[in-house]
């Protein structure tokens, strides 16, 4: 069994890699993970969590 980690991606980044990281751990296409965080931003709940994310997670090793 593989370790999952959480990483932020460094390879397909569009801002700080958040969103690929989130759906390299979940395996899900990166474009789904973007526009949900695009429609949370709505609320004004996602550019906080996104920040925060962008803060603790640590970038993904070569």
């Amino acid at each position: 069994m593989q370790d999952k980690k959480l990483y932020r991606s460094e390879t397909n980044k569009m801002i700080c890699g958040v969103c690929q990281g989130v759906a390299e751990y979940v395996n899900i296409d990166p474009t789904v993970i973007r526009l949900l965080w695009v429609f949370s931003a709505l609320f004004g709940v996602g550019v906080i969590a996104y920040i925060a994310a962008a803060i603790i997670m640590p970038v993904e090793p070569y």
